[in-house]
């Protein structure tokens, strides 16, 4: 009988670094595969309740299960997307009063930036002239890359829907694939390191549609106090937007403000919007982040911010919407191996309060 092989600490934190490295190194060369594939995983997973109360409960067919249950995400994706579109096609009848109210405000501005910094408004408006014919000469080349982005992430989409109905399909195939893989008196820990990465990725995806709800909801009541008048709208696309950590936020104050200048160019509006998104934020970031996702997903603040960081580095948007997911299943998989243990407790939240180190102390000999 063969005996484990025991390393020292420095080796196994080099083969641990190494197949970190390896793995970074396999999803930054191939993230154009494997990102619509994690996406669908996610999805797969979200439908899973639904899909196993129709294959067990109703007794529909896995296929047929699988399509309901695409049939239906669909349809909240579809049914969001109409309601945008439909406000959208209002806020366009007011294109006009859009365009009086921003040239009212540009003037302010040009006011503003001459009592202030002494730079005339002719002055002001030659670099706008010059900033405007560069934009001019690569707008051409900015349409054409949005096109290509916009074709990509259609197909990107039809990819991820697919994908998601196999992985669906193929559950059990894919759990007999890593039973086989594992020895069998490591099944006890397989099944639960599974059943863990689906309750977690469930609570994950559930708290980030409850944060988006609570942020809609909250903007919106904001910006009625104010007087903006597509507020229901410009709520739910800052609650969407919210879901893309550090620039969603930010676009959304960009089109809120934009869409502002429907009712008044007021500078005081554009201070209430700001003043409304600083404080939903701040209730988003103190309240509804500690309390919904991450207790959820139990990695601390720390860890997600590199993670987040890594993921739009790696992958843009999509890495940064799949960076705590895959933080979090790593997690799972770390606490239960006994070697990975101080791993997983290190991107854990637990923070105690006190720590003494244990040490011996060595008796004299007599």
């Amino acid at each position: 009988m063969t005996r484990p092989v025991t390393l020292p600490f420095y080796a196994k934190l080099a083969f641990i670094l190494i197949t970190l490295i390896c793995f970074a190194f396999i999803f930054c060369t191939g993230k154009d595969i494997l990102t619509p594939v994690l996406m669908a995983f996610l999805f797969a997973v979200l439908l899973l309740p639904i899909f196993t109360f129709l294959n067990n409960r109703l007794k529909f067919p896995r296929h047929l299960a699988a399509i309901v249950c695409l049939i239906i995400f669909l349809s909240f994706i579809v049914g969001i997307l109409v309601f945008i579109s439909y406000q959208v096609t209002y806020m366009a009848n007011d294109f006009e009063t859009i365009k009086k109210n921003a040239n009212s405000f540009i003037i302010e501005i040009h006011k503003f930036i001459r009592e202030n910094f002494q730079v005339s408004i002719g002055d002001q408006k030659k670099y706008l002239d010059s900033v405007t014919q560069d934009s001019v000469k690569t707008g051409q080349a900015k349409l054409g890359s949005f096109i290509i982005s916009m074709s990509d992430v259609l197909l990107d989409s039809t990819i991820i829907i697919i994908y998601t109905f196999l992985f669906l399909i193929y559950k059990e195939h894919f759990k007999l694939f890593l039973a086989k893989l594992i020895r069998q008196e490591n099944h006890t820990v397989l099944k639960d390191i599974l059943s863990q990465i689906k309750v977690s990725i469930n609570n994950y995806i559930v708290s980030l549609i409850i944060e988006m709800i609570v942020v809609s909801v909250l903007t919106s009541i904001g910006l009625w106090i104010i007087g903006i008048k597509y507020f229901i709208l410009l709520g739910l696309i800052t609650g969407i937007l919210n879901l893309i950590p550090y620039i969603g936020i930010l676009v959304a104050g960009i089109i809120t403000v934009l869409a502002s200048l429907t009712g008044s160019a007021e500078f005081s509006i554009i201070l209430g919007i700001l003043i409304v998104n600083i404080i939903v934020q701040f209730i988003d970031n103190n309240l509804l982040v500690p309390l919904i996702i991450n207790s959820k997903v139990e990695i601390n603040a720390f860890v997600s911010i590199i993670g987040i960081i890594v993921g739009g580095a790696a992958a843009g948007i999509a890495g940064m919407f799949l960076a705590i997911p895959l933080l979090a299943i790593l997690k799972i998989i770390f606490d239960r191996i006994e070697s990975l243990a101080p791993w997983g407790y290190l991107m854990g939240n637990h923070v105690p309060r006190k720590f003494r180190w244990r040490t011996r102390k060595a008796t004299a000999e007599n």
